[in-house]
């Protein structure tokens, strides 16, 4: 027997300058379920999304939730009608206690106005055990968890908020693959108990081992709603891109490096407390991966090599000669490039455009007397909208009004017009879906091609293997083993990963 629909949707449609972001969307969510949502980057998942959530309000249609027609005028009101949000984006005060973030604007007070400490505590900790979560207390500091302990506190947050709908935004997208096992099957429970989970994901082995259905949005449309259990990742992706989606991405491994000089020789590194004594040797003309937990010390590695942290100890060579990089404008110079993981905190200049977020590293390139040549600038990042197939209608439109994936391939085009000999790359697909990240994976594998030589950061364990000639497995700050790819597994680099 079917289950009764908590929310229906009729018709919702959304716009925003240049872009029609939702176009007489449908959706329909039965209670206790959860119900994934697909499609690529610019489908209109986020803006439907924040519909639902009250962030914005719908241009055109309308809503029924719980029985009742509804519409929300800001994310309180969704709120208090049991539709609560979790962004990809942790929004939790890290200065302050679990309990204080959870009842955050409505702290327990007595007639007095002093805070109940002692009943806030037993109510935290009565969400805690409801969601089975350990090792977390109501009076630690939020400073003090991990990533993944952070998304239990949203989840616990959220069912505070008496939550009849769930709303996840990629939620897994920076954790272990343990520490996403546990938040699958911390959605499993929220489900027994009747919550309502609206999941949205690029992982396919995510959605097939958790959802009950996936709706499948395209272009700001409506394509079709699947059980599960009645479809496949390869149905369900070519739905997603319009097309047959079959292609598995095949590169050769493992160029003779055995005469070559490396472009870059690292010699006994040490940078903070988190990168310790660490040596290796990149070539041109292949991808090496650096890999480990969370905490291994990988991106502080690679900002050490950018000149974003300051090396405490070590050798850094680079096309033979020992160099002193102590900025980001030397390591440019010198022909290195950073594509950072936080997209963006560290990546994007939200309020300006996107020929200026394109041709920002590189726009010495456009200067002649003093003067940037606007005509030489504009060229380029056309041609790098085109070549990386970056959907924006004009490259004068500010780029916080870009998809996620669209602005991730921007910051690829502002390295690509460095022309960089060495291209570190850190977690490039985060946040990108399928049709995005096959398309980032032929581009990198191009410019290897041309001798670039790529280091690689990805927690994702199957980008790693589908990439990388070598593997340097991280631990604890060092660089404790080192595979070739006809070497490596799953299995094999969470072994060393985890001693």
């Amino acid at each position: 027997m079917n289950k009764p629909y908590l929310l229906q949707t009729d018709r919702i449609s959304k716009s925003f300058p240049g872009v029609k972001a939702l176009d007489g969307l449908n959706l329909q969510v039965r209670k206790g379920e959860v119900h994934a949502i697909a499609g690529e980057n610019g489908a209109g998942k986020s803006t439907l999304m924040n519909i639902l959530s009250g962030v914005y309000p719908p241009d055109d249609g309308s809503m029924r939730f719980d029985g009742q027609q509804v519409v929300f005028k800001n994310p309180r009101q969704a709120q208090e009608a049991g539709i609560v949000m979790i962004h990809q984006e942790l929004s939790l005060a890290t200065n302050v206690s679990v309990m204080e973030n959870i009842y955050i604007g409505r702290l327990m007070t007595n007639n007095m106005g002093f805070i109940r400490h002692k009943e806030m505590k037993r109510a935290c900790q009565k969400l805690l055990d409801k969601i089975k979560i350990e090792g977390i207390e109501p009076e630690t500091m939020i400073e003090d968890l991990s990533i993944s302990q952070m998304q239990m506190v949203e989840i616990a947050k959220a069912l505070s908020l008496e939550a009849k709908l769930l709303i996840m935004d990629e939620p897994t997208a920076s954790l272990t693959k343990k520490e996403t096992d546990l938040l699958l099957n911390i959605i499993n429970d929220l489900r027994d108990q009747g919550v309502s989970i609206l999941y949205i994901s690029h992982r396919m082995d995510e959605i097939f081992a958790i959802a009950d259905e996936v709706t499948i949005l395209r272009d700001g449309k409506y394509i079709k709603t699947l059980p599960v259990q009645e479809t496949s990742p390869g149905e369900v992706i070519s739905l997603m891109v319009g097309r047959d989606f079959s292609k598995v991405f095949q590169r050769e491994y493992g160029s003779n490096l055995s005469d070559a000089q490396p472009i870059l020789q690292v010699e006994g590194l040490c940078s903070g407390t988190k990168v310790n004594n660490v040596d290796l040797k990149i070539y041109p003309g292949e991808i090496v991966a650096l890999t480990g937990l969370v905490g291994a010390g990988r991106t502080e590695l690679v900002q050490s090599l950018f000149g974003v942290d300051k090396r405490t100890a070590g050798r850094v060579l680079f096309e033979g000669q020992e160099v002193q990089i102590r900025s980001p404008m030397e390591a440019i110079d010198l022909g290195i490039a950073l594509l950072p993981e936080g997209r963006k905190i560290q990546g994007i200049f939200a309020e300006m455009t996107v020929r200026e977020n394109i041709s920002m590293a590189g726009l010495r390139k456009f200067v002649r007397y003093f003067l940037v040549s606007r005509r030489k600038e504009a060229q380029a990042a056309e041609d790098y909208v085109k070549q990386l197939g970056i959907r924006t209608t004009d490259i004068e439109k500010e780029i916080r009004f870009l998809s996620g994936g669209n602005q991730q391939k921007a910051i690829f085009a502002r390295w690509l017009l460095t022309k960089p000999k060495l291209l570190i790359l850190d977690e490039p697909t985060h946040g990108v879906d399928v049709g995005a990240k096959s398309e980032i994976y032929e581009i990198i594998d191009q410019l290897v091609q041309e001798n670039v030589a790529i280091v690689l950061i990805s927690s994702e364990l199957p980008e790693v293997l589908t990439l990388a000639d070598r593997i340097l497995v991280m631990r604890n700050g060092e660089i404790v083993t080192e595979l070739a790819h006809h070497e490596a597994d799953q299995e094999k680099i969470m072994k060393f990963a985890t001693a």
